[in-house]
């Protein structure tokens, strides 16, 4: 491996950079060493008699980095998929657990394990602040998708890999790298928390089983806050500090098409007798118009992003677009990501090719997602969705549908104290401008806050960025983004009370 210089973390920025400088357009990468060390943050004549200034808290964070990396190892090696039918509900117990027991040595006494209506366990606690201080709820979740082809792993998926200055494994970014970037945070503040802290830990997230979005509502008590921090999204590209502005909505459901009582030969029956597969094929086809971009009847796909523009080429990069391969046409990055409807077959039930017989197949099930942009109902979107594939079954094909859990877009109101704090921080953290995205994906709990606590102010960051590969074989994350992230989630918690209490 290539040894390379080490690139300026928080505690340099704060040392060096001098109010008004230039922002850096260098890649941040971590201050821990590839043995885990740690570089040693810097001390300042500023300092406080509480908690010191803010250079002296980028050190703070930067030599709490080996400890981060070895919590992070310890929430990777749990398969904490909530899925009883691929692993052990066990693993998932055992990832809530050690995410209650570290917030309970940072002052959340009640860290405890609340079991939630889809079964899962959330963890949720409180460290109370000074009189008077504003409230700030984290929230973070510990479940994670599963590996999906263990072969195409470059590392094992759950044992945290250091390779190329990332950190390689399952929910190193998605979303334990958020649990690891709160508790970093926490620690460099020290008894120094100026704020009122409630947590929330999500245990289903990834499967959209809703069991958190069913006991907020319930529970409002126990996470009511003046500002909420959703930490599962991340930055722009690693360096480029980013709040997202906007989240799809998701729509999902499975549709099964049945059209013989049973497989028969396709020699003697194959022509007349109606192919289940070529039908379900046939249907999910038309969900595509003749560019490639999602055509559910009823629904618009002509919006446009108003915001920040997605470069073609960055977006191929990111996405891992083949040579010569063409993106799907019809508009701007930005418009296909964040503003309109996109439909995706995530899976399909049918008989696999190794294995296969000469026969007409009788049944076959896809798995298909919608996800919604701002501005659309994501139960109606799913109507029109299910709607569309009745009206394009041929042959009059027996169909039946599984819908699952729906969550609508979500788009926060901006403009309050909590966003004011939260852009000093990341501008201060990374030393440039920050910048706003969408976000294709989907996090439906968004709206279940908004409309528990409509008068909070809910932001969404985190450590993630495209080269996380979030959700697929090889998901890592950039130690510097921990770092950083975790430095301006302490800068804020300084400055949003500061600016609550005048």
């Amino acid at each position: 491996m290539t040894t390379q210089a080490r690139k300026p973390s928080p505690a340099d920025l704060a040392s060096k950079a001098p109010k008004g400088a230039a922002p850096s357009t260098g890649k941040a990468s971590p201050a821990s060493s590839s043995n885990g060390g740690t570089s040693k943050g810097g001390t300042t004549k500023g300092a406080t008699a509480k908690g010191g200034s803010d250079q002296a808290l980028a050190g703070r964070v930067a030599a709490e980095m080996a400890r981060t990396k070895k919590d992070l190892a310890t929430l990777v090696s749990f398969k904490s998929v909530h899925d009883a039918r691929q692993f052990p509900p066990e693993e998932c117990r055992k990832a809530a657990q050690f995410v209650a027991d570290a917030f309970k040595e940072l002052g959340f006494a009640d860290a405890r394990l609340e079991e939630t209506p889809d079964g899962s366990n959330a963890v949720v606690g409180l460290r109370p602040g000074p009189p008077g201080a504003p409230t700030v709820l984290l929230y973070c979740h510990y479940d994670v998708q599963p590996p999906l082809d263990d072969a195409a792993w470059q590392t094992p998926p759950f044992e945290l890999t250091e390779k190329d200055g990332r950190w390689y494994g399952r929910g190193a970014a998605d979303c334990k790298g958020n649990i690891a970037m709160h508790l970093t945070a926490l620690r460099a503040l020290g008894d120094d928390i100026p704020v009122t802290l409630r947590l929330v830990a999500e245990g289903s997230e990834e499967q959209g089983t809703g069991g958190l979005e069913e006991y907020v509502p319930q529970n409002p008590d126990v996470l009511r806050a003046d500002a909420i921090l959703v930490c599962d999204t991340g930055n722009a590209a690693v360096g480029v500090p980013t709040l997202t502005t906007t989240l799809r909505g998701v729509a999902n459901v499975v549709v099964e098409v049945r059209s013989l009582k049973g497989e028969v030969h396709s020699g003697m029956f194959g022509g007349p007798a109606p192919d289940a597969l070529g039908a379900l094929i046939a249907m999910l086809a038309s969900l595509r118009d003749a560019d490639g971009g999602t055509a559910v009847d009823g629904l618009a796909h002509d919006q446009v992003w108003d915001g920040e523009a997605y470069d073609a080429r960055q977006f191929r990069e990111d996405a891992g677009v083949l040579d010569g391969v063409d993106l799907v046409a019809g508009g701007e990055v930005a418009d296909l990501v964040w503003a309109r409807p996109a439909v995706t077959v995530l899976g399909i039930d049918c008989p696999p090719v190794v294995g296969s017989t000469a026969a007409v197949p009788a049944v076959a099930r896809a798995r298909v997602s919608l996800r919604v942009p701002p501005g659309m109902d994501a139960p109606d979107a799913l109507d029109k969705l299910v709607a569309h594939l009745k009206a394009h079954a041929p042959w009059n094909v027996q169909l039946a549908f599984e819908p699952e859990q729906s969550g609508n877009p979500f788009k926060p109101a901006m403009g309050g104290p909590a966003y004011g704090a939260l852009r000093e921080a990341l501008e201060e953290a990374y030393g440039r401008p920050m910048t706003t995205v969408g976000q294709g994906g989907s996090i439906p709990l968004c709206t279940i806050f908004q409309q528990t606590f409509p008068d909070a102010e809910i932001a969404l960051m985190g450590v993630e960025e495209p080269k996380c590969l979030i959700h697929a074989p090889n998901e890592s994350v950039d130690p510097g983004e921990i770092e950083h992230m975790a430095l301006a989630e302490a800068l804020f918690l300084r400055k949003y009370a500061a600016a609550k209490n005048g």
